[in-house]
C-alpha cells in the first residue's frame, strides 16, 4: 500500500503531539497510526508496508509504543490506576509463606500510567540514559549557605569528591553502628549533647543513621542551598567513612560521591521537586514529587555537556470515541495539554486517588487516537478532548485502487460513496481499504467476496435494513413494478395475505435477496452504468 500522503513529517524533538485520525471505516487509519507512531519515535518510515509493520512491532516489543482499544465498559481504574485484590500472606519472608484467608486491595497501574512510567525512565535502567530505577534521592545540607566560615565545607567536598555532615567527632565506622540504637547509646555516652534526653528520632541520632545506614551506593544526593535552592547533584559511590575536617573537626562523617552537576549559586528547587526543602540535614525525597525529566536534564547539562534527550514514546488509542472520555481520563484530561506536561511552562501534577502519588505526564509521550465516524459522529465527541487534540481527516481515496479483472475499482468506490453521501451522509462512506487486497474477481479476498460479505451487509446496517436504499446505492433500484433482477440484488413481489381485505389496494411490497454465487454480480448494470 502506498504511503499515506496525509501523514506529515515530524521532528522527534518537536512539540508534544496529541492527534486524532478520523474518518469512515476502511480509510487506512490503522496503517496511518502505525506510520505516525514510527515517525514520532524518531525513525524513518519505510515505504513498504511489511517493513513499516516490522518497525512498528519492534518498537512495541521495546516498550516504546503501546496500543489500547477504547470501549463502553472501559473505566479510569483500567486506564490510569485502580485497586485490585492481592491475597494476604501469613509469613513475613519468602520462605515458608502460606496463603492467608483474607486479601488486601492494592493500587495497580493501568496502561496509561505504565507507559508514563516508561517515558519517565522509571521502569528500567537504559544505557547512557538517566533513570531512577533502583535509586533513591536524598536531600543533603553541607554547611550553612551564605556563611563565609562554612563555604569551604561545600567547596572541599565538591573538589575532593565526597559528601559530609556534622554531628560530632564520633566515629561510626564499627559494624555495630548499623543499628540506630548503637548510635543513640554512643551519642548519649559521649556527653556531646549534655543532659538532653535523646531518642532514635532525635537529629543527633536520626541524621547519622540515615547518612551511614540508609543511603546506598548508587543513590542520588541533591545538595541544598537554603530551603528554596539546590546547588549540586551527585551519586553515592562509597560506604560511610570517618575523617574529620582539620578546621571543623565536628564535620567528620563522609561518603564518596561522584558529582554530576554543580552550581554554587544554586537554582530554584521547584524545577526538580514539587515543594521546598525542609531544615533537616539529610532525608529521603518523596519520589512522586521529583520531576525526573528535569533532574535528568540537569545531570546531562554538565555531566555530558548536553541535556539528556528522553526517548519519545507513543500511546495509540483505537476507537477513542467509543468510551466515556470523562469516565476514563478523569482529572488527567488537563495533563494531556502540551504546555501542562512535566517541565513545561504551565506544568501541572495531580494527586492520584488510589495510590496517593503525585502524577504528571512527560512531554516525550505522544498520543494518537483513531475514530470511526460511522460509529459515532465527531459532533458528539467530548468537548474537553476536542480542545486538547489536533484532528486529521482520512477519507476514501479511490486513487489507491486499480482496475482488477476488468472491474474499475476506483469507479466502483466513487459510485458507492456518491450515493451513500446523497442518501445518508459523508461520514458513512466506504473506505478504499475494503478493496485494497483484491487481486481477482473471484476467490478469497476477491471483489465479489468483499461485496457479498462486507459491503452489502454494511449498507444494510447503515440504512437499517431499508433495502430500497441499499438497492439505490448498488444501482439496483427501479420504479418498475413486479419482479426484478439487478446487478447485485433480486427483487420479488410479495403476495397480499388472504383475509386482510387489501387485495388490489395499497402499494406493492417486495422481498430483496442478494444474488447467489452461481448467479454472480454484474458491476456494469446499475453500479457503473451512470
Amino acid at each position: 500500500m502506498p504511503e499515506n500522503k496525509d501523514i506529515m513529517p515530524v521532528d522527534p524533538s518537536a512539540e508534544t503531539v496529541n492527534l486524532i485520525l478520523y474518518g469512515p471505516p476502511g480509510t487506512g487509519k490503522t496503517y496511518a497510526t502505525a506510520a505516525e507512531a514510527v515517525r514520532l519515535c524518531g525513525e524513518t518510515v519505510p515505504e513498504d508496508r511489511k517493513e513499516l509493520m516490522a518497525a512498528y512491532h519492534r518498537l512495541i516489543r521495546a516498550g516504546r509504543i503501546e496500543f489500547v482499544t477504547f470501549h463502553q465498559s472501559l473505566a479510569y481504574e483500567d486506564f490510569v490506576e485502580g485497586l485490585r485484590p492481592q491475597q494476604d500472606m501469613a509469613g513475613g519472608g519468602p520462605d515458608g509463606e502460606q496463603p492467608a484467608a483474607g486479601f488486601t486491595l492494592v493500587p495497580r497501574d493501568g496502561i496509561f500510567r505504565r507507559i508514563v512510567r516508561e517515558a519517565l525512565g522509571e521502569t528500567e535502567e537504559k544505557e547512557d540514559t538517566f533513570s531512577l530505577a533502583g535509586k533513591r534521592v536524598f536531600k543533603l545540607s553541607m554547611g550553612v549557605a551564605g556563611d563565609h566560615d562554612d563555604a569551604h565545607i561545600f567547596e572541599n567536598a565538591i573538589r575532593d569528591g565526597y559528601a559530609i555532615i556534622g554531628y560530632g567527632e564520633l566515629d561510626f565506622t564499627d559494624p555495630r553502628f548499623a543499628s540506630p540504637d548503637a548510635i543513640l547509646k554512643a551519642v548519649q555516652d559521649s556527653g556531646v549533647v549534655g543532659d538532653k534526653v535523646l531518642t532514635s528520632a532525635s537529629g543527633w541520632v536520626k541524621m547519622p543513621n540515615i547518612f551511614r545506614n540508609q543511603m546506598r551506593i548508587g543513590d542520588i544526593i541533591v545538595v541544598s542551598r537554603g530551603n528554596g535552592l539546590f546547588r549540586a547533584i551527585g551519586q553515592i559511590t562509597g560506604d560511610y567513612y570517618f575523617e574529620p575536617l582539620e578546621e571543623r573537626p565536628n564535620y567528620a562523617h563522609r561518603r564518596k560521591v561522584r558529582w554530576l552537576w554543580v552550581s554554587p549559586e544554586g537554582e530554584p528547587v521547584g524545577r526538580i521537586y514539587a515543594k521546598d526543602f525542609s531544615m533537616a540535614t539529610v532525608y529521603q525525597l518523596n519520589r512522586d514529587l521529583i520531576n525526573v525529566p528535569a533532574l535528568a536534564q540537569y545531570i546531562g547539562r554538565q555531566h555530558d555537556t548536553s541535556p539528556v534527550t528522553p526517548q519519545p514514546y507513543v500511546l495509540i488509542i483505537d476507537e477513542i470515541n467509543r468510551a466515556n472520555i470523562s469516565k476514563v481520563f478523569g482529572e488527567l484530561i488537563t495533563l494531556l495539554e502540551p504546555d501542562k506536561r512535566l517541565g513545561q511552562p504551565n506544568e501541572l501534577q495531580v494527586r492520584l486517588p488510589y495510590s496517593g502519588d503525585l502524577f504528571g505526564v512527560p512531554p516525550n509521550l505522544h498520543i494518537i487516537g483513531t475514530m470511526n465516524t460511522a460509529d459515532r459522529s465527531i459532533a458528539l465527541l467530548d468537548t474537553a478532548l476536542r480542545r486538547r487534540f489536533d484532528f486529521r481527516e482520512l477519507m476514501p481515496d479511490p486513487t489507491q485502487l486499480e482496475t482488477v479483472d476488468g472491474i474499475d475499482l476506483p469507479a466502483v468506490l466513487r459510485a458507492l460513496n456518491e450515493r451513500i453521501e446523497y442518501l445518508f451522509d459523508r461520514e458513512h462512506q466506504i473506505g478504499h481499504a475494503y478493496f485494497i487486497k483484491c487481486t481477482a474477481r473471484q476467490g478469497s479476498n476477491g471483489i465479489d467476496q468483499v461485496m457479498r460479505d462486507r459491503i452489502i451487509p454494511l449498507l444494510a446496517e447503515y440504512f437499517y435494513e431499508d433495502w430500497d436504499k441499499v438497492a439505490a446505492v448498488l444501482g439496483d433500484a427501479t420504479e418498475a413494478e413486479g419482479d426484478y433482477e439487478g446487478g447485485f440484488l433480486n427483487r420479488e413481489k410479495l403476495p397480499v395475505p388472504r383475509g386482510l381485505g387489501l387485495e388490489g389496494e395499497g402499494s406493492a411490497r417486495y422481498r430483496w435477496r442478494v444474488r447467489t454465487q452461481q448467479e454472480g454480480f454484474d458491476y456494469n448494470r446499475g453500479l457503473l452504468d451512470v
